[in-house]
């Protein structure tokens, strides 16, 4: 099945593969990007800047993605890494890692400096999140875990469909139809009926990845909107 591009023109698997590469090798020069803008003498001005820019760099993937009409690709690809199939949700990474990282990071951090916290000092990382942001993030992860559990059962939903009445029977008639090997009409008649309804519920599981897709960029950017720029990169 084909993905469109943005002039209109059909990605097959090989290209939105390419496609894929190239996104990933520049999103791993972002956290170089970030640290050396966060050394700088004033960050501040530039670090709003280049934080959208990583921001927009998921938004680009999540929009190719949502292209994409080849599901099995998008839930299996097979130029993702083991490690990366290990923690697969839905097609991506689970939303509420992000919090998981973000609490370990500052946990690390916070342990790396406590002597200068007790003092008083401002480290500006994630050591430095406050009551408040720590409460807003609780609340947004309880959220989000909500939204997970919805998008899990839908799944679910949908995988037991795979196995309902209608594929039983579509299932029954092909194995018919290969046994008598007769008319040939019957064959095609068959072969239709079940690509019109394996396409069926293929388009119903792609709406479910596109939630998911939704939460995990939404889960995103609510984290990073609830740190300040600096934080933001030290959560990379």
């Amino acid at each position: 099945m084909a993905l469109m591009s943005e002039n209109g023109t059909a990605l097959d698997r090989e290209n939105f593969e390419e496609f894929y590469i190239r996104w990933k090798e520049k999103q791993n020069l972002h956290p170089h990007d970030l640290i050396t803008t966060a050394t700088e003498p004033s960050p501040s001005s530039s670090l709003p800047g280049l934080v959208d820019c990583v921001l927009s760099h998921y938004k680009e993937y999540y929009r190719v993605n949502s292209k994409c009409f080849d599901i099995l690709l998008i839930l299996s690809a097979p130029w993702k890494t083991a490690l990366e199939d290990a923690f697969n949700w839905v097609g991506g990474w689970r939303p509420s890692a992000a919090f998981h990282l973000l609490y370990s990071k500052s946990g690390l951090q916070l342990e790396a400096k406590l002597a200068e916290l007790m003092k008083g000092e401002d480290m500006g990382d994630l050591s430095d999140l406050s009551s408040a942001q720590l409460s807003r993030m609780d609340k947004l992860q309880r959220i989000t875990i909500q939204q997970e559990r919805e998008i899990s059962e839908k799944v679910a939903k949908r995988q037991k469909r795979v196995a309902d009445q209608e594929m039983v029977e579509l299932s029954r008639d092909v194995s018919e139809v290969t046994q008598m090997q007769g008319d040939q009409s019957d064959d095609n008649e068959t072969a239709r009926a079940v690509d019109s309804t394996m396409k069926h519920k293929e388009e119903d599981f792609q709406l479910v990845v596109q939630s998911a897709d939704y939460l995990r960029l939404t889960t995103l950017k609510s984290v990073v909107n609830l740190l300040s720029p600096i934080q933001a990169v030290h959560c990379n």
